[in-house]
């Protein structure tokens, strides 16, 4: 089969198209006919081996897919042949076929066409364990957004909305992205630029602050967001794509009752999940109801791979990067 291969750890250039062998599954596996495949900042982060639990080259990149299933293993039970499913693969996504766990695959509405498919499993799952799970948002509740405009930014947006939130603020790095956080439904956007975000959600809630928190940026942004997050409120941190380090004092949280809470898709993938089923069940039906929407901004052919990496590494594009496969 032809795949995209990181042959060593470098810029988009150590992404090479070739011919790899099929991969081999497991009783508890699944083989799936890619269809179409998106491109994630974790996928760079491993290319640069900056990225925690990187493989070592030589490897295929990519974590999740859209397919359909080809064959499936003898202790499958749940799972047929020509169903049309998303999935979390064993071994990397940039691949004309990938193999999956049986507990990691999820079956299509029929009204999910697979861009759409491709375009969620890690920002819509991602989204829905943040918000009903680890914050456990109540209706009316405050959320603040932040890199609002980003894949996953855009998709929390709508998923707090349809969770019952009363106010959603974001926040960007640049102006020409508030409007893309505006389109997905945030009530406020604020650019960073502008000066301190704390103050201006202090006064987007009339000096109460948010209820919850989603964090992926750390750093100075983890530290500010504290001087506005309400009492009783929860910080929820899933990233640092700053690559900075912010600092959270204990002093901050017993007496105003307020949680900083940390999540991994990735962890939560390879150490329990089962606990993504819950998650899937509620993304597909919204997306089969037209209720949740992926904004998808380029598609490439899988041999273009290094070039969309280019584009999202750039942050030169709104929306989710697709890999097309077929």
């Amino acid at each position: 089969m032809k795949a995209v291969v990181v042959t060593e750890f470098g810029g988009p250039e150590v992404l090479t198209y070739t011919t790899v062998d099929l991969p081999v599954m497991n009783a508890k596996q699944v083989l799936i006919r890619v269809e179409a495949t998106s491109v994630n900042f974790a996928d760079i982060k491993s290319r640069k081996s900056n990225y925690r639990g990187a493989s070592q080259p030589p490897f295929i990149p990519g974590l999740d897919v859209a397919g359909v299933i080809e064959a499936v293993g003898s202790e499958v039970t749940d799972l047929k042949v020509g169903q049309r499913v998303i999935a979390f693969p064993k071994g990397g996504s940039y691949a004309e076929y990938v193999v999956a766990d049986e507990v990691l695959t999820y079956v299509l509405p029929d009204n999910v066409d697979f861009d759409t498919a491709a375009a969620s499993p890690i920002v819509s799952f991602l989204s829905y364990k943040l918000l009903a799970d680890i914050a456990r948002i109540q209706p009316g509740e405050t959320v603040l957004v932040h890199a609002a405009a980003g894949g996953v930014g855009t998709t929390a947006i709508q998923l707090a909305k349809i969770l019952g939130a009363g106010q959603v603020i974001g926040t960007v790095g640049s102006e020409k992205k508030i409007a893309t956080a505006l389109g997905a439904g945030a009530d406020h956007v604020i650019c960073y630029a502008e000066g301190s975000f704390a103050e201006r959600v202090n006064e987007c809630t009339g000096g109460t602050g948010v209820d919850i928190i989603l964090d992926s940026v750390s750093g100075w942004v983890s530290e500010q967001s504290l001087d506005c997050l309400a009492m009783y409120g929860r910080l929820v941190h899933f990233g640092n794509s700053s690559g900075e380090v912010g600092q959270i004092k204990t002093k901050d949280l017993h007496a105003s009752c307020r949680s900083v809470l940390g999540f991994s898709l990735g962890t939560t993938r390879n150490k329990r999940p089962h606990l993504l089923r819950d998650a899937a069940s509620h993304v597909l039906q919204y997306l089969s109801e037209g209720r949740l929407t992926m904004k998808i901004g380029e598609r490439f052919a899988l041999e273009d791979a290094a070039e969309a990496q280019r584009l999202v590494e750039n942050r030169q594009v709104t929306g989710k990067v697709l890999l097309k496969v077929r």
